[in-house]
């Protein structure tokens, strides 16, 4: 169960409903905004400078969730940018800041705004987190490797972490699985189950993508073998 603290971090916040995202703590994240009530709550903390609640949708075909369609464990953030675009648009640029449980949401009309508590990480062994931050980052590297889509440079700047929330959190936000899995990841708030979940997440991933490169080098090898005979066969036509 999540703990939730009498934190100066609780309190009533606007709300953004994010579809196909889960943004964690310490992450800088891009978001285009388009809905009306998501400029709106984007304007209203822009004027006020407060934090925002992110908060993802559970359907993210849905243009105007309801309170009880928008996962209840969300991420308080800072805006550091705002955009507005030629076509209505928002471009926004948020930076995780922490954890946040929505108690209840308020009935303001214009914006979804909750009522919202602080999430307290419990106190753990550090040795027996150390060792598993160790070992994801170990596996992080393996996985990067593998997976083309994940920039090295991002692995550098994971080994050079030393807080493990933030450690866990960053490859977290980088693994290829779905809203469900991202977001029960955001949900736990021990460090120690949230590198032991990315472990799991990445050595069942790098599991996959080792047998799809060796699929691709044998077909790689087989499409060569294809090719040098066909062309001995060109070769020895032109012979005759």
């Amino acid at each position: 169960m999540a703990k939730i603290s009498k934190a100066p971090s609780d309190g009533v916040f606007a709300v953004l409903p994010l579809r196909d995202i889960v943004v964690f703590p310490h992450m800088i994240v891009p978001l285009f905004v388009g809905r009306e009530k998501s400029i709106k709550a984007l304007e209203e903390v822009m004027g006020q400078e407060k934090q925002i609640l992110l908060a993802t949708q559970m359907n993210a075909a849905d243009d105007d969730p309801e309170s009880d369609a928008i996962f209840d464990i969300g991420t308080l953030a800072n805006v550091l940018q705002l955009l507005k675009l030629p076509d209505g648009t928002v471009k926004v640029l948020v930076e995780g800041a922490s954890r946040a449980k929505i108690v209840s949401f308020t009935d303001r009309p214009d914006f979804h705004e909750a009522r919202a508590a602080a999430l307290v990480e419990p106190e753990e062994e550090e040795v027996e987190v150390e060792a598993l931050a160790r070992s994801v980052v170990t596996d992080f590297e393996n996985y990067v490797k593998l997976n083309k889509k994940i920039s090295p440079e991002v692995v550098g700047a994971a080994s050079q972490i030393d807080d493990y929330s933030k450690l866990a959190d960053t490859v977290a936000s980088h693994l290829a699985i779905k809203i469900p899995e991202k977001q029960e990841m955001l949900a736990t708030l021990s460090v120690k189950e949230r590198l032991e979940k990315a472990m799991g997440f990445m050595e069942a991933e790098i599991s996959v993508l080792q047998v799809e490169k060796r699929i691709r080098s044998r077909v790689k090898r087989q499409m060569e073998k294809t090719q040098r005979e066909y062309y001995l066969n060109e070769q020895m036509k032109a012979i005759q």
